[in-house]
């Protein structure tokens, strides 16, 4: 029971945190659908995974420099992070890194 108290306490302080932030809204262009696609066509993610790689076309063609995610399935994995990195860097864009949120919970240790 401890272990679900603390996993919701954190979940309340990185909501609280995420609150904070000053957060613009982006609409989709050709240009994200564009680097969306080609994320898929080079087999990063699969075509049913449109709607993260729109999620990470939008946060590398808007100057984003981290995404935070709990989709540790598609966005936060090895595979998926340095495929999105060869392809930014093949187009000369900004890379971008991928993390789960316990990075914004300074001196949180995520295995509680």
């Amino acid at each position: 029971m401890k272990s679900k108290n603390v996993q919701k306490i954190k979940k309340e302080i990185l909501y609280d945190y995420l609150s904070r932030i000053n957060y613009n809204v982006v609409d989709t262009t050709e240009e994200i659908t564009k680097l969306a696609n080609e994320i898929i066509e080079q087999g990063v993610l699969k075509k049913k995974n449109t709607d993260d790689c729109v999620h990470i076309a939008t946060a590398i063609l808007s100057d984003c420099n981290i995404i935070v995610s709990w989709n540790f399935r598609h966005m936060v994995n090895v595979d998926t992070i340095n495929g999105i990195r060869t392809i930014a860097l093949a187009k000369r864009y900004t890379t971008i890194d991928i993390y789960p949120p316990n990075v914004l919970l300074k001196g949180e240790d995520s295995n509680e």
